[in-house]
């Protein structure tokens, strides 16, 4: 984690251009990686790929591959607020979640984060993504605010995809692709117990506030996450 905070914090002080992004795999992510070659493109090109969720830590380990630890965008996030400075505020932009959401959000982390300035805010409409005019929209109101760090929270695959499409107009230093955070950060959504986290059943707990959505998922993961770590495996021994 205090790797993953000095990068994002030192990067968006230098502004690099194109503007550099940060993707967060947990194991479904894994799955729609092996199906949806423009994912993997992104992936590719993410300067900084952390693991968001303990399968993927524990795959890591068991392959001879170990990451250091499972680094989430949830945690991420707050920990590069903390450490910003205030007498050189990270100037952020928040991009998703639901409409007056981001708004929120954003209220929160100023009133929290002295080393934070909120440059701007905006909730998409559903399937903005298609709509060239209101990427334009989107693109221009992150140029105008100036941003070092921007914050997108429109679920995965859509928020790599979007990012990695327009890298090259996205006005800031680093991109964060962070799903539902931005939630998290407004209190729209309440993340699990901090024990229930250190046991790796924070899973568990989001399914059962969004079963219809997540269980179903869940269960898939379950069942083909294992067999693509033993495929992985199969593979490495030929």
């Amino acid at each position: 984690m205090d790797q993953a905070v000095e990068w994002v914090i030192t990067t968006a002080k230098k502004r690099p251009r194109p503007c550099e992004f940060v993707v967060t795999p947990n194991a479904d992510h894994a799955l729609i990686l092996q199906e949806n070659p423009r994912l993997r493109s992104a992936y590719k090109d993410a300067a900084l790929v952390i693991a968001d969720g303990w399968p993927v830590v524990i795959a890591s380990r068991l392959l001879g591959r170990p990451l250091a630890e499972r680094v989430t965008g949830s945690d991420l996030v707050p920990s590069v607020f903390a450490a910003a400075s205030p007498r050189d505020p990270l100037r952020v932009y928040l991009l998703g979640a639901g409409p007056g959401v981001a708004e929120r959000a954003a209220r929160v982390i100023e009133s929290r984060h002295p080393g934070v300035r909120v440059v701007g805010a905006y909730g998409p409409p559903f399937g903005f993504e298609r709509d060239s005019a209101e990427n334009d929209r989107i693109l221009e109101g992150i140029r105008a605010a100036s941003p070092e760090l921007l914050l997108v929270g429109l679920g995965a695959p859509k928020q790599e995809l979007w990012v990695h499409t327009h890298r090259e107009r996205i006005d800031a230093a680093v991109a964060l692709c962070i799903g539902a955070t931005i939630d998290f950060l407004a209190g729209e959504k309440a993340r699990a117990p901090r024990i229930m986290q250190r046991l790796g059943l924070e899973w568990f707990h989001r399914a059962m506030t969004e079963p219809r959505r997540l269980v179903p998922r869940y269960a898939r993961n379950a069942i083909e996450f294992p067999k693509l770590v033993f495929r992985e495996w199969q593979d490495q021994r030929r």
